[in-house]
């Protein structure tokens, strides 16, 4: 909550309902329905406890409540003030998650207090038929420093647990034990007691953002104790100040599995526009084929599958290259695919970075990005999650966030954020059935999950086919990434027809039975269809689930499973206040599609929208040109055949630097066989930045209510000034460039994956001021002009590197012709010096291969690197 809205809320309660004394055993209870109820209370010491029950059963025992600051100690001698009363209510809707549209009611109690010397705090607790929370406010004004909060949950002793032994990546093996005892240490959110009398409580946290640090449970062993640790041992902020919210989701499973209060809690969404926000399934190649996302002919291999499918994304992972990227990304849209792309979140860290890569992504046309390795909870972290939500909210790109900490609300604050890992998924372990079906009682239930479901490449796995289709439908995430290649879902065409059917977003969902680390079945609905799948973890058995939820009449149910010889396809008809019996293989798990059994429908199944073949050709292809110059692009695009495609749009973008006169062409309906065409004129601004530019053309169209761009575009190239004299490499702009670990480095060693992080290169021993730092493999290119007559370098493997290494140097003039080359060098072999005669090139290119035996440590130095050219 910010602190406008903070004044705001304290303000509406005032006034609403005015203030209440406290009863006379200082104890103030909050409840909506009666059925769960939050109590404060004050103790001899003037200290506050939390506890809760649900009807007659406690939850949640007295607990220690309050925050220290630098100035002052707020868990004890608190002096009651007043009680404040509200009810919240709120409709809103969201672009991911089990439920789009949301209703958010609860209870609301602020407690105000006063501590020694006056320093007030409010503790601010809500109640829903879902669960409870708290939060403290500190109303004063100016900076205030926490160091730490008295805040604790107290789970009955032998409420069995399932618990994860905390990192910040949220990825470790979730336990079952108890919560007395469970080992010392720390866990993290979620985390799930069975508190007894058939109520199961979650305990998590929302509304965590750069005002706060992240926080996790700590338990001391032999105890119920579960204290609430921060990531930071101090975190500042700016009065007036509300904390997160702690928060005790408790109910049924089903109440659980069906909770929406970590997001009731957060802040509204801050976009009041989200028409371009997509959900959707995505080709993924990285877990079945790591090396892949660098190449970008297979990339176009899975564009084309997510095209067969209707899969609406692909997903380039980390290897990507911005020479071809843009390639691929026409590519894929013009196929109606839409690309994300990979990033380490050290390259957007700074604003500076993000100005400088969001809005080029977004000129390539990418959709979203995925940002990986956060791995912290501090607040900075937090802070930097608030920079890139915003970042990517005003260029419109989607993001997800893999290596990252769990949801908090982020995605009904910032509804474009598709998803977060913060799981050990289907990459990470092949033992795993039981730990699967943990998952949809305790890290789903608070936020999306990436999961990357769907890996038949495990071959060695302990769950069957199934089961791995199971895991796409069980398991929500706005993005579902498929984890497989495009070949091994082609083996499988029964489970790659059930795959295509599954939607990533739900009006609906319901647990049909489970329990963590043994089964988990679920209902959802999308539109008129509902789906019922579950994963079990366990012995073959038959999974018998009622259908009450359904409307009336008959029903089509189409179930894929596992059969005596692989996947198998059944049909039946069912009824509202029927069952449906599915035979599950150990360790197995099943979907099922049910529809309205209307007359003459024989499938559930919904047409693959597909969008047609068209062409689009632009010329010229290249052009050279320079600042204040123009270059006319023609362009004409047809639909060879077809149905018709509806608001054809053929036009210029203009990008930076650059300025285009002609208009875009309109067809309100263009049939086969017809053209659309048109010419644009380009001009170079006088600050024109030098390399190469697309001036894109872009036809886009409806078709089948679907929204398609195809862009193809004139790649021209304005020279940058000659090098002259005596030049070195170093000081030259790029043209273009990549390296096998993070970027190449100018005048130091290539050091770790942020630019500027190597040290002086060093080969055998000597030092050089100037040069390129890489680690293959690796190229870069620089433009002469043809004014230049020699190169010269010394390379070698850097003295930084300690291990087993390999690299070999190329120097190579236009059109790939090599000019010079060294043997494959390794650390020991000291500095090699590499001369070329570069007379009459234009373009010379650097490369360090990695000697046949992959990219570890291969740190290739282009020491001294320096060019003899024309005199100026």
């Amino acid at each position: 909550m910010r602190r406008g809205a903070l004044a705001l809320v304290v303000a509406c309660a005032a006034t609403l309902v005015g203030t209440m004394p406290a009863d006379a055993a200082d104890r103030w209870t909050v409840s909506l329905t009666g059925a769960v109820t939050a109590a404060v209370a004050r103790t001899g010491d003037g200290g506050l406890t939390f506890a809760a029950t649900r009807g007659a059963t406690t939850v949640l025992a007295p607990a220690p409540l309050g925050v220290r600051t630098k100035t002052a100690d707020l868990t004890r001698d608190l002096r009651f003030l007043r009680r404040t009363d509200r009810i919240v209510d709120e409709h809103y809707a969201m672009t991911t998650g089990k439920q789009l549209r949301r209703h958010a009611r609860a209870a609301e109690t602020t407690l105000a207090f006063e501590g020694a010397g006056g320093t007030r705090l409010d503790v601010v607790v809500r109640a829903a038929a879902d669960g409870v929370a708290y939060r403290y406010v500190l109303p004063g004004t100016g900076p205030v420093t926490i160091t730490g909060e008295a805040s604790s949950f107290t789970p009955p002793a032998t409420a069995p647990a399932w618990l994860l032994p905390y990192s910040p990546n949220y990825e470790n093996v979730r336990v079952e034990t108890t919560a007395s005892t469970a080992k010392a240490g720390d866990y993290g959110f979620p985390s799930l007691f069975d508190t007894g009398d058939g109520t199961y409580t979650l305990l998590t946290e929302s509304d965590v953002d750069g005002r706060y640090s992240g926080a996790r449970l700590t338990h001391i062993a032999g105890t119920t104790d579960y204290a609430i640790k921060l990531a930071d041992a101090s975190v500042t902020a700016t009065g007036p100040f509300a904390t997160p919210w702690r928060v005790a989701i408790t109910g049924d499973l089903s109440t659980v599995t069906a909770s929406t209060l970590v997001d009731d809690l957060a802040p509204p969404s801050k976009l009041a526009d989200t028409s371009w926000i997509r959900p959707g399934k995505v080709a993924w190649s990285w877990l079945s084929e790591h090396d892949s996302p660098g190449d970008p002919v297979r990339q176009k291999q899975y564009a084309d599958f997510a095209a067969r499918n209707g899969w609406p994304y692909l997903l380039i992972d980390e290897g990507w290259d911005a020479s071809w990227v843009p390639d691929v990304v026409r590519y894929a849209r013009a196929r109606g695919v839409e690309v994300i792309l990979w990033f380490r979140w050290t390259t957007l860290d700074t604003a500076a970075e993000r100005a400088k890569w969001l809005p080029l992504v977004k000129s390539w046309g990418a959709a979203g990005i995925k940002v990986d390795f956060m791995d912290s909870d501090t607040q900075a972290r937090f802070r930097f999650y608030d920079d890139i939500a915003a970042a990517t909210a005003q260029q419109r790109l989607m993001i997800n966030f893999h290596g990252a900490t769990i949801p908090r609300g982020l995605q009904r604050t910032w509804p474009h954020v598709m998803s977060f890992e913060a799981v050990r998924g289907a990459e990470q372990f092949k033992t795993r059935a039981a730990t699967n079906t943990m998952f949809p009682f305790t890290r789903n239930v608070v936020g999306s999950m990436d999961y990357t479901p769907t890996a038949f490449v495990v071959s060695d796995r302990d769950t069957t086919d199934a089961h791995e289709v199971a895991t796409f439908f069980v398991y929500e995430s706005g993005w579902q990434h498929g984890a497989d290649k495009p070949e091994n879902y082609e083996a499988r065409p029964e489970a790659l027809r059930t795959l295509d059917q599954l939607p990533t977003v739900w009006d609906e969902t319901r647990l049909l039975s489970g329990r963590p680390g043994q089964e988990a079945v679920f209902a959802k609905r999308s539109g008129e269809r509902w789906f019922v799948g579950g994963i079990e973890a366990g012995p073959a058995k038959t999974v018998d689930a009622p259908l009450d939820f359904l409307g009336h009449g008959r029903w089509l149910a189409d179930t894929l499973r596992d059969g005596p010889a692989g996947l198998l396809r059944e049909k039946s008809a069912v009824s509202a206040g029927g069952r449906l019996s599915v035979p599950v293989a150990k360790n197995g798990g099943f979907v099922t599609v049910l529809c309205p059994a209307w007359p003459g429908r024989t499938t559930c199944d919904e047409e693959i929208r597909q969008v047609p073949a068209t062409s689009l050709s632009v010329t010229p292809e290249t052009a050279e040109a320079t600042a204040g110059t123009t270059v006319e692009v023609k362009a004409t695009f047809r639909l060879p055949a077809g149905a018709p495609l509806l608001d054809v749009e053929l036009g210029p973008a203009a990008p930076a630097g650059w300025t285009v006169t002609g208009r875009p062409v309109f067809r309100p309906v263009l049939f086969a066989g017809q053209p659309v065409s048109g010419t644009w004129r380009f001009t170079a601004a006088a600050a024109a930045a030098p390399g190469t530019t697309d001036l894109p053309i872009a036809a886009t169209y409806r078709f089948r209510g679907r929204s398609v761009h195809v862009e193809d575009a004139t790649s021209v190239f304005v020279p940058p000034p000659v090098p002259v004299g005596t030049a070195q490499v170093s000081a030259l702009p790029f043209l273009a460039s990549s390296n096998g670990w993070g970027p190449v480095e100018r005048d130091q060693s290539n050091g770790d994956t942020a630019e500027g992080d190597g040290r002086p290169l060093t080969i055998g021993g000597t030092v050089y001021a100037h040069g390129l730092g890489t680690n293959a493999p690796s190229s870069v290119t620089v433009w002469l002009g043809g004014a230049c007559t020699a190169f010269s370098a010394v390379t070698g493997v850097d003295d930084e590197v300690t291990e087993e290494a390999s690299v070999g140097f190329r120097v190579l003039g236009d059109d790939g012709r090599v000019l010079a080359e060294t043997p494959v060098l390794r650390p020991g072999d000291g500095a090699h010096p590499l001369t070329a005669d570069v007379t009459g090139v234009r373009r010379l290119t650097l490369q360090v291969t990695d000697g046949g035996d992959g990219k570890d440590s291969d740190h290739g130095d282009w020491a001294d690197a320096q060019l003899t050219c024309a005199a100026p």
